[in-house]
C-alpha cells in the first residue's frame, strides 16, 4: 500500500455497491416466488394438476439454465454495468408479462422469459464482489447480497396477499407491481455503478483494499479450459446438487404449508417469513463465520469447508417436518434447513472466486448455476410425479436431508485442499 493510500481514511463505497447487489436479489427473489405464492389461487382458476404447475416450474428452471450457460460469459465479456443491467430489464418485462398469461402454454412462456433474464443476477453479482472486495471480504460481502433472497422470499407473502386481496387488484396486478420494481432498480445502478479505478467515490486507500491480492491476467479463458479443471465440477457439483432445495423451499412451500395446516394466501405469510428470517441470519453468519476463521489464521480450505460442513449437518432435521404435528415446530425444522442452506451457499459461491482467476468467475459461476437449475429441472418433475401419484410429501423432505453432506464430500474429493486452478489460456 503507497503512503498516501495508507495516510488517509479509507472510503467504503465498495459497501454500497454490496447495498445494489442486495437489492437487485432481493427483487430477483420477489419476482421468481410470486407464482409460489399465488399457487392455491391460479391453480383453482386454471385447474391445474399438480403436474401441470411442475410443468411451468420445469420451464423456468429450463430457461434459467439455458441462460446461466450465456450470461457468465456475456457478462465477462461486456462488463458487469451493462450485462447485470440487461438482465434486470428482461427479467422485470417478463415478470409483469405474465400478467397476460391465460394458459400452461403462455404461464410458461412468462416463465422462460423470467428464468432467462433471471440467470443473470448471481454471476453479475459474484463478478462485481469479485471486482469490489478482496478475497478476505468476499465471502462476507456475497453472504449479505445473497440475504437479498431471504428478504425478497420474505416480502412477497406480505405484498401478494396486500395488491391482489386488499387493494382488489387480482393476481395480475401482483405480477405488474413486482414486475415494475426491477426498473426502479436500473435507475440507481446507472447512476451509482462505476469500475473501483478512477471512481470518483473511491479513494487511493479503499482502492489499494481492494486491490490488495495479487494481480491477475484479464483475457477471457475459454469454457473448454474452464471444464477442464475440477475446481470447476466441484462448483458444479455442489450447485447441481443442493441448488433444487431452495428452489423447491420456494415454489413448494406455500403448497405444503397449505395442505399439511390449512393455510392460505392470507395465512401462511407468518410460517414463511419466520423461515426466511432465519434464512437471511444464515445467510449473513455463513459468510461471516468462515471469513472469522480465516482472519483467525485457519486455511482457506479449512474455513470454506468447516463452515459448510456445519451447514451440511444443520440441514439433516429437515427430514423430520413432514411428522411434526405442530405448525411452528414444522416451521423451525425447515427455517433451520433455509439458514443452513443459505450460509452453505453463500460459501459455495466465494469458492467460485477461491478456486478461479477473477476473470472467469462470473463463467464459472454461470456454468454452476446451469448445473443447478438442471438439478431444479429435476426436482421440479420428482416433486410434481410424488405429489400427484404417492400425495405426500415424505419422500421429498428424506432426499432433502441428504443433499448437503453428500455435495460436501464430493467437493473435498475434488478438491481436497482448495487449490486455485492454473489457467494459462
Amino acid at each position: 500500500m503507497s503512503t498516501a493510500a495508507a495516510s488517509q481514511p479509507m472510503t467504503c463505497h465498495r459497501w454500497v455497491i454490496c447495498a445494489l447487489l442486495f437489492f437487485a436479489t432481493t427483487i430477483n427473489y420477489v419476482d421468481r416466488q410470486v407464482i409460489g405464492i399465488l399457487k392455491p389461487t391460479l391453480s383453482a382458476e386454471f385447474g391445474w394438476s399438480e403436474t401441470d404447475y411442475a410443468d411451468i416450474v420445469f420451464w423456468f428452471q429450463a430457461a434459467y439454465a439455458l441462460g446461466l450457460l450465456l450470461v457468465g460469459r456475456l457478462i465477462d465479456r461486456v462488463g458487469v454495468k451493462w450485462g447485470y443491467a440487461l438482465a434486470v430489464a428482461v427479467w422485470s418485462l417478463f415478470g409483469m408479462a405474465h400478467a397476460a398469461a391465460f394458459s400452461i402454454a403462455t404461464f410458461a412462456m412468462a416463465r422462460f422469459g423470467l428464468g432467462l433474464g433471471e440467470a443473470g443476477n448471481f454471476p453479475a453479482a459474484v463478478r462485481a464482489t469479485a471486482d469490489w472486495f478482496p478475497k478476505k471480504e468476499r465471502a462476507f460481502a456475497t453472504g449479505i447480497f445473497n440475504s437479498g433472497s431471504n428478504v425478497g422470499a420474505i416480502l412477497t407473502p406480505l405484498l401478494v396477499p396486500i395488491i391482489v386481496i386488499d387493494l382488489a387488484l387480482g393476481w395480475q396486478g401482483a405480477f405488474i407491481i413486482t414486475g415494475a420494481l426491477g426498473f426502479v432498480w436500473l435507475v440507481a445502478w446507472w447512476l451509482i455503478y462505476r469500475e473501483p479505478e478512477g471512481n470518483a467515490r473511491v479513494n487511493a486507500a479503499e482502492l489499494a483494499h481492494i486491490r490488495s491480492d495479487p494481480v491477475e491476467a484479464t483475457t477471457p479463458i475459454a469454457w473448454s479450459a474452464l471444464l477442464k479443471h475440477r475446481q470447476t465440477w466441484a462448483f458444479a457439483t455442489g450447485k447441481f446438487l443442493t441448488d433444487p432445495i431452495w428452489w423447491f423451499f420456494l415454489f413448494w412451500l406455500p403448497d405444503f404449508f397449505g395442505k399439511n395446516y390449512g393455510l392460505d394466501l392470507k395465512s401462511f405469510g407468518p410460517a414463511l417469513i419466520a423461515i426466511y428470517l432465519l434464512a437471511d441470519v444464515g445467510s449473513i453468519a455463513g459468510g461471516w463465520f468462515s471469513s472469522f476463521l480465516i482472519k483467525r489464521g485457519w486455511s482457506v480450505n479449512a474455513g470454506r469447508k468447516s463452515a459448510m460442513l456445519v451447514c451440511a449437518v444443520c440441514v439433516l432435521p429437515v427430514s423430520l417436518a413432514i411428522y411434526a404435528e405442530n405448525l411452528v415446530i414444522a416451521v423451525g425444522i425447515i427455517g433451520l434447513a433455509a439458514a443452513a442452506h443459505q450460509g452453505w451457499s453463500a460459501n459455495l459461491f466465494t469458492l467460485a472466486s477461491d478456486l478461479m482467476p477473477r476473470r472467469a468467475v462470473a463463467s464459472v459461476v454461470g456454468l454452476g448455476g446451469m448445473a443447478g437449475a438442471v438439478g431444479g429441472m429435476l426436482m421440479a418433475k420428482y416433486a410434481g410425479y410424488v405429489l400427484e401419484n404417492v400425495g405426500s410429501y415424505t419422500p421429498i423432505f428424506l432426499l432433502i436431508g441428504s443433499m448437503y453432506l453428500i455435495a460436501l464430500a464430493v467437493i473435498h474429493v475434488l478438491v481436497p485442499r482448495l487449490d486455485p486452478a492454473r489457467i494459462e489460456a
